[in-house]
């Protein structure tokens, strides 16, 4: 097991960190039931596209493995469960949905008894595992030859080696080039109102000995305008036909990128890719006005002042450069192409 790595098995345990801990406690989290890892993503204990999509694959198999169903339809019934209640836990990350359907299809394929059905479901959530680590790093191989020497590069939320199996997205770019030899530096994003930036993106920076500045997110603007930052690259939710869905805040530095002539990349795996969909089909979490209103169960805005918390903003294309993603850096052209053979297959 990597250093980096986020999740694994262990005995009919799917293990993982709370990420609402980190960086002062290292708290494993281990999940023994679909319903934990459903609260686990709800919760944001689990977060990041590709980490919420294999902790579902993990919590299909958490359901097949512990099931006391003796006949293979039962079992089939209590897994088709599960994935209901998964699909509740958060609305926008298109990796839970890819991950839930990718198993459930395997599952109806099996046959055998409810031995082999509960093996086929963990093989295929720890084939999904692996897949993911391998993606992130040729991901980080293509997205790093974009990186010069000495550049800073700016990024939003956390999408790293926690926010999916191993390596990371964005931050799986920005590592592979450092690990190249480049002496390049980061500039993180605090990211609220959760603080992924500033909790989690430093802590790994940190960990792997690169350089990082943390501003707050209204500081982006400033950095910019003193030419501080030569290339932007995040992570994503969601890539639809027209838009780059992810974490709130993105859609402002995208457009302060344009105007200070900044790249703006996007890193992503292709099971964020939801090409037949356009942004006007997307759900955008709404998440609890606390996380706004309190820090750290402290209320800090006065009592009664009503909050607006949406956890994602939509990036209209027209702000990307590309996409970095396992088969390459892909140009807007490009996703316009792949779209179009979407509708073809359709």
């Amino acid at each position: 097991m990597s250093d980096l790595r986020t999740i694994w098995w262990k005995d009919g345990v799917a293990v993982t960190f709370d990420q609402t801990k980190l960086p002062s406690d290292k708290v494993f989290l281990e999940m023994k039931e679909c319903s934990d890892a459903a609260s686990a993503i709800r919760e944001m204990r689990v977060r990041g596209a590709p980490l919420i999509g294999v902790t579902a694959a993990y919590g299909l198999a958490l359901a097949a493995y512990h099931s006391k169903a003796e006949k293979r339809d039962e079992m089939m019934k209590e897994i088709n469960e599960s994935a209901e209640v998964l699909r509740r836990s958060r609305p926008t990350a298109v990796n839970l949905f890819w991950a839930i359907d990718r198993v459930l299809k395997r599952a109806r394929t099996v046959s055998g008894n409810t031995e082999t059905l509960a093996k086929a479901v963990l093989d295929e959530a720890q084939k999904m595992a692996d897949e993911d680590v391998e993606a992130n790093r040729r991901m980080g191989e293509y997205g790093a030859k974009l990186i010069r020497e000495e550049e800073v590069v700016l990024t939003h939320c956390n999408a790293g080696s926690l926010a999916t199996v191993d390596y990371g997205t964005a931050l799986g770019v920005i590592r592979a080039a450092w690990n190249q030899g480049k002496k390049i530096s980061v500039i993180a994003t605090e990211t609220r109102p959760k603080l992924q930036g500033a909790r989690l993106t430093t802590y790994e920076l940190k960990r792997d000995g690169i350089p990082v500045t943390l501003i707050t997110d209204s500081m982006v603007g400033y950095v910019m305008s003193k030419r501080l930052v030569d290339k932007v690259i995040v992570g994503a939710d969601r890539i639809v036909q027209d838009a780059v869905i992810n974490k709130i805040g993105t859609y402002t530095i995208a457009v302060l990128a344009q105007e200070h002539k900044v790249p703006f990349y996007v890193a992503a795996p292709r099971s964020t890719f939801n090409l037949k969909q356009t942004s006007e089909d997307v759900t955008i979490e709404e998440r609890s006005s606390e996380e706004v209103t309190h820090f750290r169960s402290q209320r800090i805005a006065p009592s009664g002042i009503k909050a607006l918390n949406p956890a994602f903003d939509i990036t209209p294309l027209k702000y990307v450069e590309a996409v970095i993603c396992e088969s390459g850096v892909l140009s807007t052209s490009e996703l316009e192409r792949l779209t179009a053979d979407y509708g073809t297959r359709a």
